[in-house]
Formats: structure tokens, sequence, C-alpha cells
């Protein structure tokens, strides 16, 4: 089945609701009407009515046809309401005939049975309770001011007429009830189809968003409109010294394997810290904190600091990885980080627009990556100023930063405070020859000794090398 049709849906406009399609609940109606007329006319027959009564047969199975007719354009506008007071019309037609039947207990009985069941095909429970108080309150003031109606005693051939056409209408109703349940199977298996056409579509969507930027969207927080708002953010933007001869000398294929690695390393932590990913620039990642979502510009602030920190770690942990494949390049990260006010919003044309940032403090952040050493991260004295407290930094002095009249102050983060000095559990060496990453609090207690061994031989050589 396409899930891009779905088929022909019962015409209703609560979606607690499910009616009969407009059509069929006209048939289950009129035969309601014929079931009365033609007990009415059997009752003629047998005298039980006089001549006259045959123009209240023939009202009877024009009513519902003309009612259905007149009543249309209002179906349209109001189609709950419109059906809603056709049912309590009816229910008061029926009242008034039942009572002109005699109220003989079988023939009432049937006649009750019958409209009661129309009441709960064409409505609903509430419908029902309402129409049923009609009908009663009808019935009852058609006895009140006629009360000779109910003198007289039906005729047998009645009864059999009315049981025999609500057999007709029991038969016909449940038809019709079996058709609209296989009407709604098919369509609630269609909205499945295609409810998960549309979450897989989502998911491949998602991949070229942030996943903020896509929760906001899909929450309703956002609309996917051209505005922008002024925040203040703390922007970062990363590169990898060595990428550009790296690609003269790989294969395309290589190298995009390379890269991608490398794009998914650094997504997970970015993501892991709470880091929206504006975009990908070649070999370089461009991050920004504070929006749709913030803790704060110093939370935002540290969360990045400690972010760029575990991509330098990481790196080092591809170096390695990329050595074993036979890459002997130098590849190395730089990272700048700035905080202040941005512009943040969607950019571009209704049919096509970029969640994304501008403004001189990106400037600044991109100008910091450029002018990072090899593993170095940059940051801005206004960053330095939310993270000092957590992350050890050292005065690099001043840059000259394209577009900026004044020089930068800049400062290099070391490390996390809590990872340096005596107490750290951290330790990361890469030289020429030689290299050495220790995480502590990741160290298998059995994998102690094997290390233990390892440095003592390392020791032994490097102390007896010429």
């Amino acid at each position: 089945m396409s899930t891009n049709t779905l088929p022909n849906k019962p015409e209703h406009s609560d979606v607690n609701t499910v009616f009969l399609p407009t059509t069929q609940e006209l048939n289950v109606r009129l035969l309601a009407y014929l079931t009365f007329a033609a007990t009415m006319g059997a009752g003629i027959l047998t005298e039980f009515f006089d001549a006259f009564w045959a123009v209240v047969v023939v009202a009877l199975v024009a009513y519902p046809i003309a009612s259905h007719i007149l009543t249309t354009p209002l179906r349209v506008r109001f189609p709950n309401a419109t059906r809603s007071i056709i049912i309590v019309l009816d229910a008061a037609l029926f009242g008034v005939v039942i009572v002109a039947f005699g109220l003989t207990p079988m023939l009432t009985m049937l006649l009750v049975i019958l409209a009661c069941a129309a009441f709960i095909v064409a409505g609903r429970i509430s419908t029902f309770s309402t129409a049923v108080l009609f009908m009663a309150l009808a019935g009852a003031g058609a006895w009140y001011y006629f009360p000779e109606l109910i003198d007289r005693t039906p005729d047998d051939a009645m009864i059999y007429v009315c049981g025999a056409f609500l057999g007709i209408y029991v038969l016909v109703s449940a038809y019709y009830m079996i058709m609209l349940a296989k009407t709604l199977q098919t369509t609630q298996i269609a909205i499945s189809e295609q409810t998960e056409s549309y979450k897989n579509i989502s998911r491949k969507l998602a991949k070229y968003i942030a996943p903020q930027v896509w929760q906001t969207i899909f929450s309703g927080k956002k609309d996917v409109r051209l505005e922008t708002s002024r925040k203040r953010l703390v922007v970062f933007f990363s590169d990898i010294q060595g990428f550009t001869e790296l690609s003269e000398q790989m294969e395309p294929e290589n190298l995009t394997q390379i890269i991608n690695q490398y794009f998914e390393e650094m997504t997970r932590i970015t993501i892991n810290h709470g880091g929206t990913i504006d975009k990908f620039i070649g070999d370089s990642i461009m991050v920004f904190f504070g929006d749709p979502d913030t803790q704060g510009t110093q939370k935002d602030a540290q969360a990045c600091v400690m972010m760029a920190l575990e991509m330098r770690k990481k790196m080092t942990e591809l170096r390695r990885r990329w050595k074993l494949q036979g890459i002997d390049n130098e590849l190395n990260i730089r990272m700048g980080i700035n905080t202040g006010f941005c512009t943040v919003g969607n950019f571009g044309a209704e049919s096509r627009m970029d969640y994304t940032i501008i403004g001189k403090e990106v400037n600044l952040a991109s100008r910091l990556e450029n002018s990072a050493g090899p593993n170095e991260i940059l940051i801005s004295s206004s960053t330095f100023e939310f993270v000092k407290q957590i992350a050890s930094c050292r005065p690099k002095g001043e840059i000259r930063a394209k577009g900026f009249a004044r020089p930068v102050t800049v400062y290099e983060v070391v490390g996390l405070r809590r990872d340096l000095g005596e107490k750290s559990t951290f330790t990361d060496i890469d030289v020429e020859g030689f290299n050495m990453q220790l995480d502590l609090e990741k160290l298998r207690h059995y994998d102690r000794e094997k290390i233990l061994t390892a440095l003592v031989k390392a020791h032994k050589h490097i102390k007896s090398a010429p």
C-alpha cells in the first residue's frame, strides 16, 4: 500500500468521535423512518388508522431526505452540532409516533429498540442520552394532549411488519458498521505506515541539523521562520593543522574516511557537553554554547573549555590510530574560544534558511583559532573571566586580529585545575619517539603491574641511552 495516499476516511471533525459517512448515515435514518412508515401503513390497511394517516406515512418517508438536503450547508460548517440537532428532532418525532401506535408492549418495545439503535449508530453516547430524553418527553406530551391515541390495540400485522423491518434495519446497520470498522482498520494501517515513513524521513533530516535546534522545532519552542535575536554566546572554532598537506598526498576516499572519523569523534564530544554544532567547514568545526539552551554564560563557557580539552585528548588518540594506518603526517588540532553578544537565528530565505550566528565576536573566535599553535586552545579575556576558576590558563600576550582596531588579549588553556599538579589523575605526553596517555580513573587494577613493568623497562633504556 502506498504511504502517500490514505483511503477515504469517515467524516468527522472531532478526532475522538467516529461517524458513518454521510450517505450511509442517511440510509440508516431513512430505513428507520421506513420502518415507522411501513408499520403505520400496515395499520391503515388493518383500519387501525384512518385513511388520512397516509399523509403521515408519506411525511415519514420524505422527512429524512428533506432534512438531509436542507442541512447540508450546516453539516459542512458545523458537522457535530448539526448531527446532534437532527438526532434530537428524530427522537421527538419517534416519541410522538410510538405513542400514536397505542403503546402496546410488544410493538412499543420493538419501536423503542429501533429508535435507540438509530441514535447509537448516528450519534455519540452523549447525544444518545439526550435523544432518549427528548423521545420520552415528546411521547409524554403526545400522551398528555392526545390521550385517545392509546385507547386502541394495534393489529398483529403491524407487529409483524415492524419486526420484519427492524430485522432488516439491524442487518443493514451491522453491514455498515462492519464496513466502517474495515475502513478504520485500513486507515489506521495506512496512517501507521505513513507515520513510520515520516519518522524515517525525520531521522534522516535530523542529521543535517543540530540536535538542540531539531528538538526545539519539534517541541514547538521555535518556529521555522526568518527571525533572529541577540544573545551572549560562547563561540568555538577548531581546525586540523597539517590537513592541507595530507589532502595533497592521500587519495580522496582515504582522506574522506579520516575526516569523517575525526568529525564523528568531535561531534560526539560536542553533543555530550551540550554544544550546538553550527557547521563543518572543510576540516574546521564551528560550535556555539548558549542557544537554543543555556545554563548561564559561566557554565556555558566552562562546558566549552572542557569540550575543547576533551577534543585535544581525543586528537592524541586519533593520531596514534592514524599512525598505525600508515599516516606519518603530524596532524594537530587548533582551537579558539570567545564569549560575547552575537546575533543568532534563522538567516536566508523563506524557501531555504540556515540556523547560525553572526557578529564580530564570531569573527574573533575564528581569529583566535587561526592564531593558535599545534594542540593549543586560545581563549579571549572575556572567556578567561568565566573559566579561570576551573581552568589553568597562562597569558599569551596580545594578538593583532584582522578586523579589530585594538590588540586582543589572549590566554592559553593548559588544562583543568583538578587534573593538574601532583594530585592529577591524567598524564598526556606526546613527543617524537615517545608518547604516553595515562588516566588513573580508567585504569584497570589488573593492568597496573604490566604498565609498571613497561615503565621500569623504558626508564632503564632511557637512562642507559647515549
